[in-house]
């Protein structure tokens, strides 16, 4: 099914609805997969890695559609920006962190600017930095986002209607098609989608990850920074994570700081990686898991997503 929003003409595709960069799990297949069912792939760049770049970007860039890549705005600099601008990407997503430094040299090459906000501060700011799309993230959503964010569900009309008219896609808690039918009918011109993605055939994701998401429940995430601690990661501390039950929550919960301050500890969780009695990743996981069973081609979720969303709608409207 196809819909008419202010993103699906932006970027010329049927379906309102955007790949979530998430590095690790976001490569070129699943941008690739995205774009082909009439979505908007985005890559999940990360840091920058110029490797994984050279290897993942021309999958992406085979197809037909329109693909763009992300970044974690505080782990970047401009050197990062400018080589992934020299592939062509049809648009370029900051999130997490001040993305000033890097909106004028997006424009300047021609490529659309999509800033992730959340909270209205930062939408304010996606705004006086010429942004072309805000995305509007929840505090449902799998992965890390802000310490004291708000719901998807008032913070994306807040958010719509600060930034009219431009347009905003609802991220967070959002993994089939009546969370899409939702965020539409919120205002927003679209959806970007982490968590559903990551559960498909084309993601990057380890088997035992997506089996941990379909088997995996909303009451079982939790938003921490203990395990970016634990492993070590360069993460700030204003972004916790939300995953799934974890054994090093279990035991270190509300003890952050004794875990900063215990290298031993620290040692032991990648002892215990090793050994396999942990997981090597946290599994990033939103609290709308609970809606996803399956293992689908992207592709072919897309049209699926799509479909649900015109159904929720007409059984919505007054007969």
């Amino acid at each position: 099914m196809a819909f008419s929003t202010a993103f699906t003409e932006l970027f010329g595709v049927r379906c309102p609805i955007a790949l979530a960069p998430m590095g690790g799990s976001a490569g070129g297949a699943l941008a690739a997969a995205v774009s082909r069912g009439g979505g908007f792939g985005i890559l999940g760049g990360a840091f920058g890695d110029p490797e994984w770049l050279a290897r993942e970007v021309p999958i992406v860039a085979s197809t037909e559609g329109p693909w763009g890549v992300g970044f974690l705005t505080w782990g970047i600099d401009v050197a990062v920006v400018e080589r992934a601008l020299e592939y062509g990407p049809r648009a370029v997503m900051l999130s997490f962190g001040d993305p000033s430094p890097y909106a004028e040299r997006v424009r300047r090459a021609g490529a659309l600017l999509i800033l992730q906000v959340t909270d209205l501060e930062e939408a304010r700011q996606a705004v006086d930095l010429g942004a072309d799309v805000i995305v509007a993230q929840g505090s449902e959503s799998g992965g890390h986002g802000a310490r004291c964010g708000r719901s998807t569900l008032p913070f994306v009309p807040a958010v719509v209607d600060l930034v009219d008219p431009v347009p905003v896609l609802a991220a967070g808690g959002i993994a089939d098609g009546r969370g899409v039918a939702a965020a539409l009918v919120l205002g927003a011109a679209g959806a970007l989608i982490g968590t559903r993605f990551q559960a498909t055939a084309e993601s990057l994701v380890d088997p035992s990850i997506a089996k941990a998401i379909v088997e995996g429940r909303g009451e079982d995430t939790e938003r921490s920074t203990l395990l970016d601690i634990a492993r070590g990661s360069r993460w700030p501390a204003k972004y916790p994570a939300r995953t799934l039950g974890h054994a090093y929550l279990d035991r270190w919960r509300g003890r952050e700081a004794e875990l900063a301050a215990a290298p031993r500890a620290r040692q032991d969780y990648q002892d215990d990686v090793a050994r396999g009695t942990v997981p090597p990743l946290p599994v990033w996981a939103g609290e709308a898991v609970d809606l996803i069973t399956d293992l689908p081609s992207a592709a072919d979720l897309v049209a699926t997503l799509a479909t649900q969303a015109e159904d929720a709608l007409a059984r919505a409207r007054p007969r």
